[in-house]
């Protein structure tokens, strides 16, 4: 931001997970096999949808974008933090520090959206399966896409400009892995009170409205199963719902935790262990949770493998 929010750090310092060596050491190796896994899968099932045709369907096409959100998320946060587990000057320049806070938002916030469609096309599956493929067409699909991504812009846009803009002076040291919004309004000179008002707000927005329409949409889904009469296809159900119960409190619930509560002027560790588990572990666990255990991609992948 030049001199119009009288920006006068140009870098800042990241002090990380950890100061100790070899617990850096460790830190690097563990964060390493998590990126790999999650660049692996999710590209592996960007693929998988791309080349087999009875992948083609809404709920596979939503995974899709969603597994492309993620590799966006990982990659904006966990090269850097890789790096900085090996060299001793862990510093971040404002403008990259800026394009990370922006790429991290869009996807992230895009992620938010993309789960509660996809809990939407689960309702729709369970509780209206005669009407599925009149309502859920391919128009509608990538209208819904298109809007969680448009969605995810305009929160990544607000959240952005109000961090960014706040005047930063002297005092440079962020006490956290990566550049995030709440952890830089802690170093901010000037007054944070707007911008801690506007992450709250896009908070609600884009964590709390997503989570309620999960859980009303899974409220339908379990009262309809349990009054199937088949239990091999409950079975099936819990298992498909289980898997993104998992994900969503997993994801929201670290998220609405660092977004959606008071703005302390300390980041604990407590704060910064909660972080990676939106900001790197969902990443992995997305395409293993949704995907590398269900039947028809499993399938699709015997067929890459010409098996």
């Amino acid at each position: 931001m030049g001199e119009g929010n009288q920006t006068s750090v140009f870098e800042f310092v990241l002090l990380g997970l950890s100061q100790d060596p070899q617990i850096q050491i460790l830190l690097f190796c563990v964060f390493l096999i998590i990126y790999l896994l999650s660049i692996f899968g999710n590209l592996l099932i960007i693929l998988l949808i791309q080349v087999d045709s009875q992948l083609h369907t809404p709920m596979y096409f939503f995974l899709k974008n969603l597994s492309f959100a993620d590799l966006c998320f990982s990659t904006s946060i966990v090269p850097q933090m890789l790096v900085h587990f090996l060299v001793k000057k862990k510093t971040i320049s404002f403008t990259g520090c800026s394009i990370q806070i922006a790429v991290f938002l869009l996807a992230g916030c895009t992620e938010c959206a993309l789960l509660a469609v996809m809990s939407y096309d689960r309702y729709v599956a369970v509780c209206k399966p005669l009407h599925y493929s009149t309502i859920m067409t391919q128009k509608a699909c990538v209208q819904l896409a298109t809007v969680s991504w448009i969605s995810g812009a305009v929160v990544c846009s607000v959240d952005s400009a109000f961090t960014l803009y706040l005047p930063y002076q002297g005092w440079n040291v962020i006490n956290h892995y990566f550049c995030e919004p709440p952890a830089l309004l802690k170093v901010a000179s000037g007054d944070t009170y707007n911008a801690e008002i506007a992450l709250f707000s896009m908070g609600v927005i884009i964590l709390l409205a997503p989570v309620s329409l999960i859980l009303i949409s899974y409220w339908h889904i379990i009262s309809t199963v349990i009054r199937m009469q088949s239990g091999e296809g409950r079975l099936k159900v819990f298992s498909t719902c289980g898997s993104h119960l998992t994900v969503v409190v997993l994801y929201y619930g670290s998220g609405i935790f660092a977004y959606m509560r008071p703005n302390s002027k300390t980041m604990n560790e407590k704060d910064k262990v909660i972080s990676v588990f939106y900001s790197v572990m969902t990443s992995m666990l997305n395409p293993i949770i949704y995907s590398l255990r269900n039947k028809d991609v499993k399938g699709a992948l015997r067929k890459l493998a010409g098996r």
